[in-house]
């Protein structure tokens, strides 16, 4: 046995090059096929930096304007490619302004790596300057994190990191690197890593609870399937879609799960949730065996607990078991991923149609349509909608647009109407929800998917919180379309003081710049919209340009976005306006 073990360590040393750590760090990145990284220079992360421009040929970097747009255009690059984005930022500050970021990709469960410069190993603790406890700051919003103080720690810590971030339900890593670490040399071998003891990715699913599962669903009378963004991590696309039409079940969306199937499928029923349509919301609480598909069951879907679904059997399809009865008492947990939940299920369940449970859907549909839909996409009063900006863009698009949204009314306008016929199409901020993601977050979007038009909804508020990213789309021309829905009003807030705070409108009015101005301060082709008449040939011309465009178009500042369910109230309880 010692005799093995030797070989095979004479083997990896015949194999090894001798590096320091920072290129280490390189050829771990460039080993786990990392080709784009977003961050910003700064001393404890610099020897890392000074080997990365000898890689340029191999690596490309792109110098955000704060550290919090690089965590969200790596976001933005994971969500449409399916990949582990990547950012890098030096400590103290640089570390501390990647919280947000790591915060929203945990709870959104996105892949990120982030790695961060600390100061030598001999001066932690001692308050050395720009030093911050960045491991035990981000613990509570990271899946993972480390602190590397050795050099020959690097190969198999970021291999780690990367497995962990991609693997099960995915989610971000931060790896800390002191400056000691990084100058020291090592004989450097590269394993990727395939398992972590402890560590089980994806659940097996229990006995007999596919059976089970399919016993409810083939009893069922008004059966509901509820799908979130676990399908398209799962990559279970197809499997969702084989599953809605065999069992022909209607099927609605949160807002993360947007775009895993076909917005015009017939049996997609729209988006749940406080701004969803009615009568997925409505009949929630009528089903008889309400299916959840990798999703959470959220506050902002459920609405209050003690009146959910109360009368329907649960069958959550799920592969983190930590979710499994956290706020719903389910009746049959199918644990896996759900590619092959959704696949091994199939062969189990009757092939049928609930036409007269889908023309209850159908009925609904129309009422919210003649009380809200046809005058938010369709209006005759003056003032612009955000509804019909959205409108424009699907025909522009030909519904094959990526919408980056950012947080607030032109979020919920754009989940609600955006129409899409390909997955990884709707990116946005949803658990968290945070105001400055959605700009970055199409930098990296468009960067990941040059071959798509990807259109960043933003509100006047959310943009001017990262604003500052326009000098990456200018300075590498990234083809990015913008369009500011501008109301001048921090508008949700705003929306809720009207509704629930007698109209106290306190701290929400916006005095903004010229935005239009700011845009051509950067070189990027910019209009302005403020009539219906010129909406539809200057989304057109955005459309058609092939750099980067911005379009500002003034909407109503007292808008409102409906339907509604009033927070802590039950999903039967949502208002029509």
């Amino acid at each position: 046995m010692e005799t093995l073990k030797a070989q095979k360590k004479d083997s990896k040393t015949q194999n090894s090059i001798r590096i320091t750590g920072a290129e280490a760090i390189i050829h771990c990145l460039l080993a786990e096929g990392v080709d784009l990284i977003y961050g910003y220079p700064g001393g404890a992360i610099m020897p890392v930096y000074d080997e990365l421009y000898k890689f340029q040929d191999k690596l490309t970097h792109i110098l955000t304007r704060h550290e919090q747009g690089a965590t969200h255009a790596a976001q933005g690059y994971a969500r449409v490619t399916g990949r582990v984005g990547v950012a890098m930022a030096t400590s103290g500050p640089g570390a501390t302004n990647l919280v947000t970021g790591l915060a929203d990709a945990q709870i959104d469960s996105t892949p990120m790596v982030c790695i961060t410069g600390q100061v030598t190993r001999s001066l932690l603790g001692s308050d050395a300057f720009q030093e911050t406890d960045i491991v035990g700051i981000s613990t509570p919003v990271t899946k993972w994190n480390y602190q590397i103080t050795r050099v020959e720690e690097i190969p198999e810590i970021m291999a780690k990191a990367f497995y962990i971030a991609k693997s099960g339900r995915p989610g971000p890593v931060l790896v800390d690197i002191t400056k000691n670490a990084q100058f020291d040399e090592l004989d450097f071998v590269y394993e990727k890593c395939t398992k972590v003891r402890s560590y089980k990715p994806v659940p097996t699913p229990e006995a007999g609870s596919l059976e089970k599962a399919a016993e409810l669903i083939n009893s069922a009378k008004k059966p509901f399937i509820v799908f979130g963004q676990g399908v398209i991590l799962g990559e279970a696309e197809a499997e969702l879609k084989a599953f809605v039409e065999k069992t022909g079940i209607p099927a609605a969306w949160t807002i993360l799960g947007l775009s895993a199937m076909d917005t015009d499928h017939p049996l997609n029923v729209g988006m749940v949730g406080m701004h969803g349509n009615y009568g997925p919301n409505l009949l929630t609480n009528e089903c008889d065996v309400l299916i959840a598909i990798g999703m959470r069951f959220d506050d902002r879907v459920t609405g209050n607990l003690d009146t959910y679904a109360k009368q329907a059997k649960v069958i959550h399809f799920e592969i983190d078991p930590a979710e499994v009865n956290k706020n719903v008492k389910v009746d049959v947990a199918v644990l896996g991923n759900s590619k092959e939940t959704l696949r091994d299920i199939l062969p189990l369940v009757d092939k049928k149609e609930h036409n007269a449970w889908k023309a209850e859907f159908d009925k609904m549909y129309q009422i919210e349509y003649d009380a809200l839909i046809d005058k938010d996409i369709h209006p005759t009063k003056a003032g612009l909608t955000m509804g019909e900006v959205i409108e424009q863009i699907n025909l522009a698009s030909d519904h094959k647009a990526v919408i980056v949204s950012d947080v607030g009314q032109h979020q919920m306008i754009a989940c609600r109407y955006a129409k899409f016929k390909q997955s990884k199409s709707n990116i946005t901020s949803g658990g968290l929800g945070t105001m400055g993601f959605g700009l970055p977050a199409a930098i990296g979007a468009k960067m990941g998917a040059m071959d798509r038009e990807v259109v960043a909804i933003i509100g006047d508020g959310g943009y001017q919180m990262t604003i500052q990213e326009l000098g990456v789309i200018f300075q590498h021309n990234v083809p990015v379309k913008i369009v500011v829905l501008n109301n001048d009003h921090l508008g949700m807030v705003r929306q809720w003081q009207e509704l629930f705070f007698d109209r106290r409108y306190a701290s929400t009015v916006m005095t903004n710049p010229d935005f239009v101005k700011i845009a051509e301060g950067y070189h990027i082709q910019a209009r302005r919209v403020t009539e219906r008449g010129d909406l539809q040939e200057a989304v057109q011309e955005m459309m058609a340009s092939k750099n980067p465009y911005f379009l500002e178009v003034k909407v109503e500042k007292e808008d409102n976005v409906f339907p509604m369910i009033p927070s802590g109230a039950s999903v039967s309880d949502i208002r029509l306006k």
